[in-house]
């Protein structure tokens, strides 16, 4: 059953799944009928059918304006295809139509929303200058170990220190070895 257009009517092909999958996506009122232009993008994007060269998410959503009906605010799969035909010539340029689209389903085939991104922490500059325990000052250094794992309750609450010496000094416990060393 590779053929796109004579799939039996039960079944569907891996493209119309790939379609439902993302037509559902985030929506739990949706039937995977039609899809929404966040997630005909959302799609674009997971695909890799934008390259950020020939295909941009400008473009997506151009196309998606233009074959999408005036007054509606989603795509059918029927017209799903053919926003993908109007893509694949800019996405495969120098290949023939029927080229195009071919590798254009197969960058969707298989494939639904990527839930990679979405747990995804962002590593921003911002988050990690904030939570570099290496430039920590004052008593917030005391709660960190080396590693930077939080100590706990030991960091931020003074423990009784019985050893004599003023807390937070940097030289306890070397009394001893001072005393030896100059006999």
């Amino acid at each position: 059953s590779n053929s796109h257009e004579g799939a039996a009517a039960g079944e569907i092909s891996a493209l119309e799944e790939a379609f439902r999958k993302f037509a559902v996506h985030g929506d739990t009122r949706a039937t995977g009928k039609e899809m929404h232009g966040k997630n005909w993008s959302k799609l674009c994007k997971d695909c890799h059918i934008i390259d950020g060269k020939n295909v941009t998410t400008t473009d997506v959503d151009i196309v998606f304006s233009k074959i999408k009906g005036k007054s509606v605010r989603t795509i059918t799969f029927e017209q799903f295809k053919e926003a993908l035909q109007e893509l694949s010539k800019k996405r495969f340029k120098g290949k023939s139509d029927e080229e195009a689209l071919q590798e254009m389903y197969k960058l969707i085939e298989g494939k639904g929303p990527g839930l990679t991104g979405v747990t995804k922490t962002v590593a921003s500059p911002t988050v990690s200058r904030l939570t570099d325990t290496s430039k920590f000052t004052g008593s917030h250094k005391e709660r960190f170990d080396a590693s930077g794992k939080g100590k706990g309750r030991a960091g931020r609450e003074d423990l009784v220190d019985n050893s004599g010496y003023v807390s937070g000094y940097k030289h306890a416990g070397t009394y001893d070895h001072k005393v030896q060393g100059n006999k």
